[in-house]
């Protein structure tokens, strides 16, 4: 389960923290831009998390489903097929386009391995019934758990690009300054 520490270092305790949104009128434009991108890249590494629980759930499930079934085709070569038959469907969540890379994609992975240690994977058809369904039901309470966190950051997250909105409509903020501030990061062309 992602948990949240009040006071705690990591990103998620900060960006999570109700002191993050707090006074966000008093704050500069470049505050405001800065706790809005570590929020987005927040919601990246924990979009990220979910794409890889969502990848185990579907691999137990097809496996579940074999052995119901009587399949004699192995998961692991229909492996392909199994996670692109829900890349292609509706988006059913409040995804965003994101324009980040993860930050933790290792540690991500570690912490999916972690959750059903015993559960291997890449052996999934000599798997017992009950480390399968023990393994489904772990994905997807923490599955469940990530996405909650998610949409709690997306909430800061729009609270800041509201902020940074309503600057630029009360004319306090301008394209103009954005545009000179982005140029001089990028130094003399």
């Amino acid at each position: 389960m992602i948990e949240v520490r009040p006071g705690g270092r990591r990103r998620i305790d900060r960006v999570l923290s109700p002191e993050y949104v707090q006074g966000l009128g008093s704050l500069d434009l470049t505050e405001v831009r800065a706790r809005r991108d570590d929020a987005a890249q927040e919601e990246t590494d924990l979009s990220y998390l979910r794409r890889i629980l969502h990848g185990r759930i579907d691999i137990v499930i097809a496996e579940q489903q074999r052995r119901v079934e009587g399949g004699s085709q192995a998961v692991v070569e229909r492996l392909a097929a199994i996670l692109a038959d829900k890349a292609v469907g509706p988006a059913t969540g409040s995804g965003r386009h994101q324009v980040m890379e993860p930050s933790r994609a290792e540690a991500h992975r570690r912490h999916v391995e972690a959750l059903v240690s015993d559960a291997d994977l890449s052996d999934v058809a000599n798997l017992p019934d009950e480390r399968l369904d023990l393994a489904l039901r772990t994905y997807q309470a923490e599955e469940e758990s990530v996405s909650q966190r998610r949409r709690e950051v997306q909430r800061v997250m729009d609270l800041l690009n509201a902020q940074i909105g309503d600057r630029y409509r009360a004319g306090s903020a301008s394209v103009d300054d954005l545009l000179a501030a982005e140029r001089d990061k990028r130094g003399p062309a």
